[in-house]
């Protein structure tokens, strides 16, 4: 089988050429974010194409997927529209305040530092305005009510303005050319795909179904399915520009249905350059300004490492984890189990698993409000809760073990009987 299937027939020689085309990907345009969401799944309002399907030339999967991996999109401006439908438990507000406190005031934070104020769009309906001139120029807004917060990438400067506030958050891009490489979560319709096209492998199928109108022009839709059971992921459709090969819509539905859990999209786009001045900004009158380097978070390079990604030539693109691999960089002993869109990522916190319900005092109220936002299992393993979303579940068992990825709760309770 080969690496896309599809309804295509696909050569050996083919699937080389599919594969140089991958690693050409880091040639998208990522119209720049810092954005601190882990593991974000953003998306827009599904209304967006316009009516009637373009008539346009055939394309097949792999001839479209090329088609991506070869856009060099320079220079854009345009709107995004986004939202969320995780499904994440209701806190009362308490995930908004655990967000945002990083950069509270009231903590000694500052209201214009993107690593807390681009949370936001972790959930929600959100209007983002972006604009790009090669990897040293960028810019987002996310436009709210009366207000509106910027990130601008100039040059050596970055810079985060809160006009509610009237802060300023200042740092310096990094002048490494992997910079940004793997840090910042997907933001528009080409961060999306490049990371779906990522998982693409045997075990998915790829095809091409019809075209759209999305923000006034013409596309064909890419869709990726997962061949497997087990997987949280329905499908995933792309509307790639026909003219540049640049993703203009996504979404991904989930395999239990509904509404889509993540659906992000331009309303408004154009590939002219953008005026020189859109990338200007000087601290207002009055602004607080908070460098970096002050701000208690490392190095004065942090801040700005994750804009002009995938401005780069030529940088290889990151594959999907493989079975077995080990992912402990950041978590001793992290390793991914299973194939495709059914890896689960497991590691053993070497603690006692969830504090527990039944115990008295403040533990107790805290061991009870844990298990009201998860469901109890048990197993070979023994026992465990599992925390699910629409997208991704995990599984912490009484012991410590940590089992987590895009597939179902008998999927992870499987996994973890295996493990014994």
């Amino acid at each position: 089988m080969a690496p896309y299937a599809s309804d295509d027939s696909t050569t050996a020689g083919e699937v080389d050429e599919q594969r140089s085309g991958r690693r050409k990907a880091a040639r998208y345009v990522v119209p720049v974010t810092v954005m601190g969401v882990a593991a974000a799944t953003i998306g827009l309002v599904p209304a967006l194409a316009d009516s009637g399907d373009p008539d346009l030339p055939k394309i097949t999967a792999q001839q479209l997927i090329e088609k991506i991996a070869k856009s060099d999109v320079q220079q854009l401006s345009g709107t995004v529209k986004i939202s969320t439908d995780l499904g994440l438990p209701d806190l009362g507000g308490l995930e908004s305040s655990l967000m945002s406190g990083a950069a509270s005031p009231d903590q000694g934070g500052s209201s214009a530092d993107p690593t807390a104020k681009l949370t936001e769009l972790a959930s929600g309906t959100h209007t983002l305005r972006v604009a790009a001139d090669g990897p040293d120029k960028q810019k987002l807004s996310l436009l709210e009510n009366a207000a509106e917060y910027s990130i601008i990438h100039n040059g050596k400067d970055v810079w985060g303005y809160d006009s509610k506030s009237n802060e300023v958050y200042h740092g310096t891009a990094s002048d490494s050319p992997e910079r940004g490489k793997d840090q910042q979560p997907p933001a528009t319709p080409k961060d999306f795909a490049e990371e779906a096209l990522k998982a693409v492998d045997d075990t998915t199928s790829v095809t091409v179904d019809g075209t759209a109108q999305v923000a006034g022009r013409d596309a064909y839709k890419l869709v990726v399915k997962p061949k497997q059971s087990g997987s949280t992921v329905g499908a995933v459709t792309v509307a790639v520009d026909a003219k540049t090969g640049m993703p203009l819509k996504f979404t991904l539905t989930p395999a239990s249905g509904g509404a889509a859990v993540v659906d992000a999209g331009f309303t408004q786009v154009s590939f002219a350059k953008p005026a020189a001045s859109t990338f200007d900004f000087t601290p207002p009158k009055g602004a607080k300004v908070t460098e970096e380097k002050d701000a208690g978070k490392g190095s004065d390079k942090d801040f700005g490492k994750d804009f002009g990604k995938g401005f780069e030539k030529g940088g290889p693109r990151e594959h999907a984890p493989k079975a077995g691999e080990d992912l402990g960089k950041g978590l001793d002993g992290m390793k991914t189990i299973g194939e495709g869109w059914n890896s689960i990522a497991t590691f053993d916190t070497g603690g006692e698993g969830m504090p527990s319900g039944k115990a008295g005092g403040a533990g107790g109220d805290l061991g009870g409000f844990v298990n009201s936002l998860g469901d109890k299992v048990t197993g070979k393993f023994g026992s465990g809760t599992v925390f699910s979303t629409r997208l991704v579940n995990a599984l912490i068992t009484d012991d410590g073990k940590v089992y987590v990825g895009m597939v179902t709760k008998d999927a992870l309770v499987k996994a973890a009987d295996a493990g014994k």
